[in-house]
């Protein structure tokens, strides 16, 4: 089961990084609201001061969403850029300089993406 939900992570990695995003930037705004601007957030929303009382953790885990979400984004698109980079080459002993880089980039991307570092290693005849 949890092998499953790594696959089905690994596949939808940088839709879920973009919703982790959104919603880590909306907590932070909603506890960052709450710290500056609590009688805004009464008014509005018409919050109990119990729930205000609270905006400090929920600034604090705000945060923490947005880095996630930060570092998720960031990571996908670096390897992503790193292996399509590297794919374009049609020296065989250049992408044997970082065939170790390529595999460990691809084993961290959607399947599509291992597919084409195959159909490459196939083409120059790398095992």
């Amino acid at each position: 089961m949890a092998n499953m939900l790594g696959k089905m992570l690994k596949e939808y990695i940088f839709g879920i990084s973009i919703v982790t995003l959104i919603v880590g930037l909306v907590v932070l705004l909603f506890g960052a609201m709450g710290m500056w601007l609590p009688d805004l957030l009464k008014d509005t929303f018409s919050l109990s001061d119990d729930v205000l009382d609270w905006n400090l953790y929920i600034l604090i885990i705000g945060a923490v969403i947005t880095l996630f979400g930060v570092y998720y984004l960031y990571d996908f698109l670096k390897n992503k850029r790193f292996l399509l980079e590297e794919l374009e080459t049609n020296k065989r002993s250049e992408f044997m300089k970082n065939h170790a880089e390529l595999k460990t980039a691809a084993r961290h991307l959607p399947s599509k993406y291992q597919d084409m570092l195959a159909e490459k290693e196939k083409e120059l005849r790398v095992k």
